[in-house]
């Protein structure tokens, strides 16, 4: 946990190096020339402070807190705006303001260079200025809000936000603290005092047009050459022992003996409860009482999850194989996506799949929390005393959980273990990954998640449209037409709107779902500007058509190769059509 707060804490350092914060430092060098521990210390504390809280509530507490983000961004940005007028202006501001220029001018007299300031403004003025500084997150903050948002409200993620929250602040302290030093100097050798004045405050007003237009996500961040997203993807890969995805664990998860056959077993200690299930499919309620005698594996998965889905063959072979030698499979189904709770979903989509063994239906993730899980999928295998003897995440050695699975039989008793290793053959999304090391990136839609969008400024919540980029990085996305972006999804609102992503991989995968209404969306792709021919998914025709009709996981490139980047693109020819996240293998 440390290591992740340090993670944390690094991750805010880099944020000054962020294109998004440039517009907010106007805001930080305007009490630069005060005294740090009455002025720029309780801004500091109040924009951590409101950042972290903001932060908190958005990772747990859903919709509306998005909302009332939103609403405070707008407040913010008025105030700030009001400060940088009585900045540039203040004898007009006074006459045309009449009353409430007295409430401006006091705030604005706390900001403004030269004029006494109070730890009560600044603090004030720090939160203001949180509120605009939240949205400026990457990879390690969005590491954080989706373990608050998996695990429920919690003292860890906090601290984590905190840490993320300190780290800026130290960052923008060192501004404050060097930018108040070029500002005396500029005064004492310039006498230019009233000009530094008026240059904060058109620094604020343009601040405040830049955040409002986007141009703080948007234009800054393509033009900057300092971006911390690659940075801090890296620190991630590098510090963090609990990242939340739908990827394999860290290696040294995974203990081998020394001739490299069975992995060793260790006691990790009593299967927790099953209870915590809000109802179960292929099977009456299962106990870990009623399961004692039995070895069993718990595979945490959800169907929309490729990795879970590219595990599945494995899992369903082993429970197959095993059945009647006294293993008990339970699939419990975590869900990602707010179409994954539904049960008519799962139901169809499980039996589609082929999955008959036990399924826990896992919707409030009483029990994810109960194992202390942290990934998609996850294997534990236990023991016929009812002790957890071994886990496993991610996809990959399958060999090996397979010999665990026999060595746990014949400690329970059983006769006859075959020894052999399952053949798989799979197909479709079933089918194993490429084995790349450098295709893209799992990536998210919706605006909670999402990271490199092409097309401007995202308008959450609500209809805009949007414009193909001009230019289209690798691993970025953009959109064409007019669609809403949510906090989980996008929405389509009008036909033929498009999607496109340049991608680096084998296989490219779509999660997608139809309007409410249900009706089925019909859709074509290309691949470099062409029909996808030999090299379309299970769910796509060579001439790269398709149809939307479930809420799932949606295969629409399958090349022979990985090598290269391409450039995707997908039209949906109706309006409703939902999308969640690309996954690529």
């Amino acid at each position: 946990m440390m290591l992740v707060i340090i993670l944390a804490y690094l991750g805010g350092l880099l944020t000054i190096a962020s294109p998004c914060i440039l517009p907010v430092l106007p805001f930080v060098f305007a009490r630069s020339d005060q005294p740090f521990t009455r002025t720029g210390l309780p801004l500091l504390a109040g924009m951590a402070l409101t950042f972290t809280l903001f932060a908190t509530l958005a990772a747990v507490g859903g919709g509306w807190v998005v909302a009332a983000n939103q609403y405070g961004r707008g407040v913010a940005l008025v105030l700030m705006a009001l400060f940088g007028i009585t900045l540039l202006f203040p004898r007009l501001a006074e006459r045309v303001m009449h009353p409430l220029v007295n409430v401006g001018n006091s705030l604005a007299n706390r900001v403004a260079p030269g004029q006494p300031a109070g730890p009560g403004g600044s603090f004030l003025v720090g939160i203001a200025t949180g509120l605009l500084w939240a949205p400026c997150a990457g990879p390690i903050l969005g590491l954080v809000l989706t373990g608050a948002a998996l695990q429920g409200a919690n003292v860890g993620s906090t601290l984590l936000l905190l840490a993320y929250a300190a780290g800026a602040a130290t960052s923008l302290a060192l501004a404050l603290l060097i930018g108040g030093k070029v500002f005396s100097a500029m005064k004492r050798s310039l006498g230019v005092g009233e000009w530094i004045r008026r240059l904060l405050g058109a620094g604020m007003l343009l601040g405040v047009v830049a955040i409002t237009f986007g141009l703080d996500t948007g234009v800054l961040a393509r033009l900057s050459t300092a971006s911390t997203g690659g940075i801090e993807q890296a620190l991630v890969k590098r510090l963090s022992p609990d990242n939340i995805a739908n990827t394999p664990s860290p290696a040294s998860a995974v203990q081998t003996s020394d001739d490299g056959a069975i992995p060793a077993l260790t006691d990790a200690g009593v299967m927790p409860s099953l209870n915590g299930a809000t109802q179960w499919l292929n099977s009456p309620p299962l106990t870990a009482e009623s399961l004692k005698g039995k070895v069993v594996l718990v595979d945490f998965w959800t169907y929309s999850c490729i990795n879970c889905l590219r595990s599945l063959p494995y899992v369903k072979a082993w429970a197959e194989k095993y059945r009647d030698q006294g293993l008990v499979v339970i699939g419990v189904h975590a869900p990602e996506f707010a179409f994954e709770r539904d049960i008519n979903n799962v139901t169809k989509e499980a039996k589609k799949l082929g999955v008959t063994y036990p399924i826990a239906i896992d919707n409030d993730y009483s029990i994810w929390r109960a194992f202390n899980n942290q990934y998609w999928p996850a294997h534990y295998f236990i023991d016929a005393s009812g002790h957890i003897r071994y886990e496993h995440f991610g996809e990959g050695d399958y060999a090996q959980s397979e010999q665990v699975i026999q060595a746990l039989l014949r400690q329970a008793g059983a006769k006859g273990v075959n020894s052999g290793i399952s053949t798989v053959s799979a197909s479709g999304v079933e089918q194993a990954s490429s084995g790349q090391n450098d295709i893209s990136p799992e990536t998210y839609l919706g605006y909670m998640r999402a990271q490199n969008f092409a097309s401007g400024e995202i308008s959450g919540d609500k209809p805009a449209d949007y414009r193909r980029p001009s230019a289209l990085p690798l691993d970025s996305w953009g959109l064409e037409g007019n669609w809403t972006i949510g906090g989980e999804n996008i929405t389509l609102n009008r036909a033929n709107g498009r999607i496109f992503y340049q991608f680096h991989a084998r296989d490219l995968h779509l999660v997608l779902g139809p309007g409410a209404d249900g009706k089925p969306v019909h859709f074509k792709i290309t691949i470099d500007g062409q029909a996808p021919g030999s090299v379309h998914g299970s769910d796509v025709a060579p001439d790269g058509s398709g149809t939307v009709t479930d809420q799932r996981l949606y295969q629409l490139i399958r090349q022979s190769g990985g090598s290269g980047e391409h450039t995707f693109s997908i039209e949906f020819e109706d309006a409703g059509v939902n999308a969640y996240a690309f996954t690529f293998g």
